[in-house]
């Protein structure tokens, strides 16, 4: 090989070993960029500009295809890191979107969906064990897309809507399990009394017979949208409708 084309290939080595470098700064962590094969491809490319110095042809293109080896090594190293980061962070982002959707009673609000997301978030999992790169991002992704349109609780929900209600006559006022889960803010429908009637049949004076309830018993209204209840009805309140 002559001067001109040993020049040559110094040149386009030097250039490579700035480009893996300028790729990978601010990307990575110092000790991925300056990597043992980064390292070694531009020890050997000093030892190439070296030997060429002193003119040793042979030499210099031995150091140099050697630099130009490590180098490419270096790159997919780079690259393999890179790689394993957008994975890592896309593993956290679905993380943190499954705690919010958590925290926001998605579970009951959007069943199907957060059924779904802890599913993919299982599979990309999974994926970041078996060092399958590709399909733990792809399933990481799926995890945001099928929570992206969970919000925050409606404010108007939030503490609105009483969790307890304590029974009066049926003469007087008709409560009974099917009037009451009929009522706007509790149910909206009253087909909706066995689930009054399941979730107080321990404190049922008949467990089995949902028509039995005494005045002054204290209801349990569970949620049955999502909605969030705290407290005990208050007569003569007004309250929203089940959202």
């Amino acid at each position: 090989m002559n001067r001109t084309l040993i020049a040559l290939v110094l040149i386009l080595f030097g250039i490579q070993t700035m480009a893996v470098a300028f790729t990978a700064e601010g990307e990575l962590p110092a000790n991925v960029r300056n990597n043992t094969y980064f390292l070694e491809s531009l020890r050997l490319n000093n030892l190439a500009r070296l030997a060429y110095a002193e003119g040793n042809y042979m030499a210099s293109i031995q150091f140099s295809e050697e630099a130009v080896r490590f180098a490419n090594l270096s790159d997919a190293y780079v690259l393999l890191r890179l790689r394993i980061l957008e994975c890592d962070n896309a593993i956290a982002a679905a993380r943190r979107r499954l705690d919010f959707a958590a925290a926001v009673n998605a579970p009951v609000r959007y069943p199907n969906e957060y059924v779904l997301a802890q599913v993919a978030f299982g599979e990309a999992l999974t994926s970041r064990t078996e060092e399958r790169w590709d399909d733990g991002i792809a399933a990481a992704n799926r995890v945001l897309a099928l929570l992206a349109h969970v919000e925050e609780m409606p404010a108007v929900a939030v503490h609105a809507l009483p969790s307890q209600l304590t029974v009066r006559s049926w003469v007087t006022y008709g409560d009974s399990l099917w009037d009451i889960a009929g009522r706007p803010w509790v149910y909206n429908d009253p087909w909706q009394w066995r689930r009054l009637f399941e979730a107080n049949r321990d404190r049922m004076p008949d467990r089995n017979n949902p028509d039995l309830i005494h005045p002054g018993m204290i209801l349990e209204i569970p949620p049955i949208r999502g909605e969030v209840r705290q407290g005990m009805w208050e007569p003569g309140r007004e309250y929203p409708p089940l959202p």
